[in-house]
């Protein structure tokens, strides 16, 4: 059914005058696009001009940051700002759907902005290809209104937090795990934080990102769209923002519970922690990148602590001990070298290194850096 937004707009008595203003700043493209938005008393032309007056950066174009990325797009929000340094990879497409197997091994920002503006050419893109670090947080943040979580680790959530208590911007969070996700709003209107819900991050052995324990496919397209609606709220102004309040869902039982949580005001940010890896208790170990082990590879030993099936299907040699059954097999570990560590991303094989160092091993442990990505 085709709608004349225009004599909405001009016929209909409860609008104002204002609201007529608003539409004329909207382009008759503009209105085509957004009618179904327009035709929403709670969103509207005002609505819909708030949006194209937004600025929204998204951390992280992965499994969570490419549905709040297409939605963000498709609603309107006229500058979307996106952070990330990594390229696409083949486990990627399983849940990351803004990519296609012709993208493998290609910037994932790129190829993010490149589809998005096929979704909608009235929204502006600004591209940041690298990592979000203590160096560029605070000074980026400042750029945009709502700031995006959609990273997968710990000390990247504690600097995310951090900044925008800094730079005074409401962080939209999302996480997932296996079948269950999250989603919350900190700072929004100086309301409760990350840190009020979680004032210490897990140990290091306590909680696996989904590169090291899975995740079912279609979680993060439902946490992501979450996210989405509640930046939606927060610009249009409508509903009831997340704030204070903590959204479980279970994709297994499609159980969903609402958590509530208070500001801790003995909390204070003033400044960035110096090493967040260090505060979420992950110790600085050294580390070998896969090109440097390969130039010198006859000076080390190897274990690889994935499980057999990862290990059948691609390897780098050496002996092979899952991580849940080093313990019990100390004695194998090899001792006349020093012994690299490895795994899929890095984080199991730094986990199985505090096992060892627990475990009294005294060879040199060295993990391999972002593991072999296979």
């Amino acid at each position: 059914m085709a709608y004349n937004l225009y004599k909405l707009v001009k016929f209909d008595t409860a609008l104002s005058k204002s609201a007529f203003e608003i539409n004329m700043a909207l382009s008759t493209k503009e209105q085509q696009q957004y009618s179904r938005h327009l035709l929403l008393p709670e969103v509207g032309f005002q609505g819909q001009e708030k949006l194209k007056n937004a600025k929204v950066l998204v951390i992280g174009v992965g499994g969570l940051g490419c549905p709040v990325l297409q939605y963000l797009t498709a609603a309107g929000v006229g500058t979307i700002g996106i952070i990330d340094d990594d390229i696409v990879e083949k486990s990627n497409l399983q849940r990351q759907v803004l990519f296609s197997y012709e993208d493998i091994g290609k910037p994932k920002v790129g190829i993010a902005v490149q589809r998005l503006k096929q979704l909608n050419p009235f929204v502006s893109f600004v591209s940041f290809e690298e990592r979000l670090s203590n160096d560029n947080a605070v000074d980026l943040f400042r750029q945009f209104d709502i700031i995006v979580d959609g990273t997968d680790n710990f000390p990247s959530r504690y600097l995310v937090n951090d900044a925008a208590i800094i730079s005074n911007r409401p962080v939209v969070f999302g996480s997932i795990h296996k079948f269950e996700g999250q989603v919350s709003v900190f700072n929004y209107k100086s309301g409760p934080t990350y840190r009020c819900l979680y004032p210490k991050a897990p140990k290091p052995k306590e909680v696996l990102n989904c590169a090291e324990i899975g995740v079912i496919g279609v979680l993060p397209g439902i946490i992501g769209s979450l996210q989405a609606n509640e930046v939606i709220k927060m610009i249009c102004d409508i509903g009831t923002v997340l704030s204070g309040k903590l959204l479980t869902f279970d994709a297994l039982t499609l159980n969903q519970t609402l958590f509530s949580f208070k500001k801790n005001e003995f909390i204070t940010i003033i400044e960035l922690d110096q090493d967040y890896s260090f505060f979420c208790g992950i110790a600085r170990i050294r580390e070998i990148t896969l090109v440097e082990f390969k130039e010198s590879s006859d000076r080390y030993n190897l274990l690889d602590v994935r499980e057999d099936n990862e290990r059948l299907s691609s390897n780098i040699g050496g002996i092979h001990i899952p991580m849940d059954e080093i313990e019990g097999r100390i004695s194998e570990i090899p001792t006349d070298k020093p012994l690299i560590v490895y795994c899929k991303s890095g984080g199991r094989s730094q986990m199985a290194i505090d096992i060892l160092e627990g475990e009294g091993v005294q060879i040199e442990l060295i993990n391999l850096k972002n593991g072999i990505g296979m």
